[in-house]
């Protein structure tokens, strides 16, 4: 089993050498155990791998989520969301309201939950990306990093309209947009209200071509309510 890289069955082997368990089972129970400890090792793996190249904010879970519906959150809804239809759908999740209200923990549970599903997801703070875009294109590497976007099965783009944007990332932000539109989704967060993000973008064609894209066919949270860091 070592040697064939039968890690997971090899451990429940020697579980079951250990515990002298191996006279209990017939010829298929155990087997069956076998595989089944092999399945469960490379998926966590996998989970393990997909969550490292994420690189959520957050480690946070669905089950740690405030479900308060004073502060906006729709339990039939998140519910809905968790089950990561909207992602097989290629469906956009937008997600505003104030500073410290759980937007980024939200998505990152949200994000965390589809890399136990199997889903290739990938988290940015959205200046961080347009400083990444503008990097990789002095580097000859723009093609590489858009392409791996395009390929997420879920995108997260954090902290959305901190600073308004210039034509170069404008362009950019379109780019990786039409890449993913109706295809795979996008979360985007952002402190401002759905309505403002006209003026974030800048430039008329661009962000009605944006916006055209994430919003019409787009699932919405708005938290409301007090900071929750200052509960900490």
């Amino acid at each position: 089993m070592k040697s064939l890289r039968l890690l997971g069955m090899e451990r429940s082997w020697k579980a079951l050498v250990e515990t002298r368990r191996m006279t209990e089972l017939n010829f298929e129970d155990g087997l069956q155990l076998l595989l089944q400890s092999e399945l469960d090792s490379r998926e966590e793996k996998r989970f393990d791998r997909l969550k490292k190249n994420a690189a959520f904010r957050y480690q946070a879970s669905v089950e740690e989520l405030n479900m308060d519906p004073k502060r906006g959150m729709d339990k039939a809804q998140i519910a809905d969301l968790i089950t990561g239809g909207y992602i097989e759908r290629g469906e956009p999740l937008l997600i505003s309201g104030a500073t410290g209200c759980g937007k980024s923990f939200l998505a990152s549970a949200l994000g965390l939950k589809a890399c136990s599903q199997g889903k290739k997801v990938l988290y940015f703070n959205l200046q961080k990306l347009l400083q990444r875009t503008k990097i990789a294109r002095l580097e000859g590497s723009m093609h590489k990093l858009l392409d791996r976007i395009a390929k997420a099965d879920l995108l997260i783009l954090d902290d959305f309209g901190l600073v308004n944007l210039d034509q170069q990332q404008r362009l950019d932000l379109m780019e990786i947009i039409e890449d993913r539109h109706a295809r795979s989704s996008t979360i985007i967060a952002s402190q401002l209200p759905v309505a403002s993000w006209y003026d974030v973008i800048g430039e008329d064609t661009i962000a009605d071509a944006v916006l055209d894209r994430i919003v019409h066919t787009s699932h919405r949270i708005e938290l409301k309510g007090e900071s929750l860091r200052k509960k900490r």
